[in-house]
């Protein structure tokens, strides 16, 4: 079966934001209307009992600590974490890799431009390379993911690019292919995809998706200019390579006739409001057949028999 949890669905930051006064962060701290969000990541397993993490968000400990299906048994230390997978090397993708740095065997895996990024950072080295390998994952038919002792997970994966841009603190050295990566997993009946960034909605993207049974994707900003109305940034969704929810461009219109998967908001901006219980972007994205993320949402596809 697969097996996922949302450990995070806010965007960076979080939601409420540490620094943000604003109406829904407001309301997040009182706990009404508005819940609240770490950042983006999932646990994904095929049998319940071992996990992958897709992106290490810098909430990962708090994550772990809220999961029980991600707690140690047992031995005195261990960890049912078999591997992480990252979609890119943006800061709130890669940073809860430090909370895994307690000498725990597990296989870390990206895009050869995102592991480039974590070479690059000898801070990373904190991460043993003797007991915590790194595998470089390229477009191409789906793999078998192995736990961490090499026997099968029952899972497959399969990465492919997606458009987006360079991890902001490398923006100056433009944007490499594999910098965004989409990643799909399947028991060999059942697909999810993960897609927490993408810039551009393809037709191959389009197709990929109407064959999935569950989506998790983007679902940074409701408007391009939502930040800029509010003075939040001087940057659009588009220049921080995020297509947004409600554009013509944006996957409420893209995906609107792909009617088989389950489709989930992730990556959720704090100036998004969707993110508000009560509010009319978050009813019409119901509307339209999508589920707004939270913290701790469970989703069991079982194969047929």
């Amino acid at each position: 079966m697969l097996d996922v949890i949302i450990l995070g669905a806010g965007a960076g930051g979080g939601f409420p934001q540490w620094n943000s006064a604003a109406k829904g962060c407001l309301l997040a701290r009182e706990g009404k209307k508005a819940k609240a969000r770490t950042q983006a990541s999932l646990a994904v397993s095929g049998d319940g009992q071992h996990w992958f993490l897709l992106n290490a968000s810098p909430d990962l400990r708090q994550q772990i600590l809220a999961t029980p299906a991600l707690h140690q048994t047992g031995a005195t230390r261990g960890t049912p974490i078999q591997g992480v997978i990252l979609a890119g090397a943006e800061i709130d993708a890669i940073t809860g890799l430090f909370t895994l740095r307690e000498r725990e065997p597990f296989t870390l895996m990206g895009s050869p431009s995102t592991l480039a990024q974590l070479d690059r950072n000898p801070i990373f080295e904190a991460l043993d390379r003797s007991i915590i390998p790194r595998l470089p994952l390229t477009e191409g038919a789906p793999v078998p993911l192995l736990l961490k002792d090499g026997s099968p997970s029952g899972l497959m994966l399969e990465v492919f690019t997606v458009p987006g841009k360079a991890p902001l603190y490398v923006e100056h050295e433009g944007t490499k292919p594999d910098d965004t990566l989409g990643l799909a997993l399947s028991d060999g009946q059942k697909t999810m995809l993960f897609i927490p960034g993408c810039a551009e909605i393809t037709p191959a993207l389009k197709e990929r998706v109407s064959h999935a049974d569950l989506l998790f994707f983007d679902g940074t900003l409701w408007h391009d200019d939502e930040m800029i109305r509010a003075g939040l940034s001087p940057k659009s969704g588009h220049r921080m390579g995020h297509v947004s929810v409600n554009e013509a461009d944006g996957p409420l219109a893209q995906f609107a006739h792909c009617t088989k998967p389950q489709k989930v908001f992730i990556h959720i901006n704090n100036s998004n409001p969707i993110l508000l219980d009560d509010s009319p972007q978050h009813h019409t994205a119901k509307q339209a057949g999508w589920i707004v993320g939270e913290d701790g949402m469970r989703f069991q596809l079982k194969a047929e028999s």
